[in-house]
């Protein structure tokens, strides 16, 4: 779900651009991540209330939204339902991860763990043999993964482990790849738009909508699709329904209150582990410790996360404020005076989608109102393309549709998978 659609979400990315803060998403951390999770986890606590009052004591409420971690998060510890957050990015990575080294993904065996978008694989074994000190060659080597991973293959290069996260999402994470606009150029690359774009997903999401509205008529002439075993996807939805209702063992990678699970990481932060479905339910091993580095990395966002989730379930606009001030990019790139100014334009723009924050909206109104303000500029940011019109997409009905596909984020991990 996308509480507000894109026109909250045009928000999310084009009002952090007049203060500099260029995103390629924004849908899990960062400015917009953070007040996509103000609006997300107001309507997920609904949502579990429905539960609570309909379903039986141990339902099961499989999560794919984003912020993933910040509402499987909000789910668990306030609306009384066990949550277990999905997500395909370690599947992604793990295709990655094969076709570098040269191998059928069914022969690599990996580990992961760490929170959701910043999993590390700890592990990656070749029929017994350690690979993880092999992958910063294969990757600097790899002909596309060289110029498209440039993010992801620094962090390898300084953290020692690969990260599951696409290079554009890993850039706004992190306050090192796109705090200076000069130089996010050289980390990014626009093939592609998860590779990097300024707004990419918000631009490939508008131009699929615009496509299917347009195009409906002859989607509906298409044949059908067909589903049958060999087609199934790795999404793991499937795989555990089909583990807790018929005993076949199923193991994926899941995002689950830690309690220790990963030892160096906060007991009550949401991460990303194995886990083992069978018909006793889902089972999470013990990991232990993450690399000091990689755990540092989870820590900073788990501090943002919680500030978050505590703010948007309090209607608490300092705690949301504060949150803005500790997410590492938004404050390698603004000072506090601008993340106060920002938050107030944010929450004001976004009012009808943010029923916890109406005092906090009025007194943002008047302060907005004052006059007495920073300057901000019309900024597109440093690598942002024009939206398509119907008409340009017309051009090239096949990949307007195929666009229009890949507004599902699992397109492009499922493209390792051909």
């Amino acid at each position: 779900m996308r509480i507000g659609g894109l026109e909250a979400f045009r928000t999310d990315v084009e009002i952090p651009l007049k203060y500099g803060i260029d995103q390629c998403v924004g849908d899990t951390l960062c400015a917009g991540g953070i007040m996509y999770g103000q609006r997300g986890i107001a309507e997920m606590l609904n949502i579990c209330r429905d539960i609570r009052e309909v379903a039986a004591p141990d339902c099961l409420l499989l999560n794919y939204a984003n912020p993933m971690a910040m509402l499987t998060w909000a789910c668990n510890k306030y609306g009384g339902v066990r949550t277990v957050g999905l997500c395909h990015g370690v599947q992604g990575g793990h295709w990655q991860i094969a076709a570098a080294l040269g191998l059928p993904k069914q022969e690599v065996d990996i580990i992961c763990a760490g929170i959701n978008h910043q999993t590390w694989y700890i592990q990656v074994k070749h029929k017994g043999a350690d690979m993880t000190g092999k992958l910063l060659e294969a990757f600097e080597n790899h002909p596309e993964f060289s110029k498209t991973e440039k993010v992801r293959i620094d962090m390898l290069r300084r953290f020692g482990y690969y990260s599951t996260e696409s290079n554009g999402h890993l850039s706004e994470y992190v306050p090192w790849y796109r705090k200076r606009p000069e130089e996010i150029r050289d980390w990014i690359d626009l093939g592609s738009w998860i590779n990097g774009e300024t707004g990419g997903y918000l631009r490939v999401c508008t131009e699929g909508r615009n496509w299917f509205e347009t195009d409906f008529p002859n989607w509906m002439k298409s044949p059908a699709i067909v589903y049958k075993p060999e087609n199934r996807g790795e999404e793991h939805g499937s795989y555990i329904i089909e583990g807790l209702e018929t005993g076949r063992t199923y193991r994926g990678h899941f995002n689950v209150v830690n309690n220790g699970i990963i030892s160096n990481l906060p007991d009550d932060a949401v991460i990303e582990a194995p886990g083992y479905v069978d018909r006793n339910g889902i089972n999470m091993p013990h990991v232990g410790d993450l690399p000091l580095g990689c755990a540092a990395v989870c820590n900073a966002s788990i501090a943002v996360q919680r500030l978050a989730v505590e703010a948007a379930v309090r209607g608490d606009d300092r705690l949301l404020r504060q949150a803005m001030m500790m997410d590492p990019l938004t404050g390698a790139v603004c000072n506090p005076k601008e993340i106060w100014q920002m938050v107030d334009e944010m929450l004001v723009a976004q009012e009808q989608w943010l029923p916890q924050y109406k005092d906090a909206i009025a007194q943002a109104k008047e302060r907005l109102a004052s006059g007495n303000l920073i300057p901000t500029r019309q900024y597109e940011g440093a690598a942002r393309l024009k939206v398509k019109t119907i008409e340009e997409m017309r051009l090239d009905r096949e990949a307007a549709s195929r666009n229009a596909g890949e507004s599902d984020k699992a397109k492009a991990s499922e493209r390792w998978a051909q």
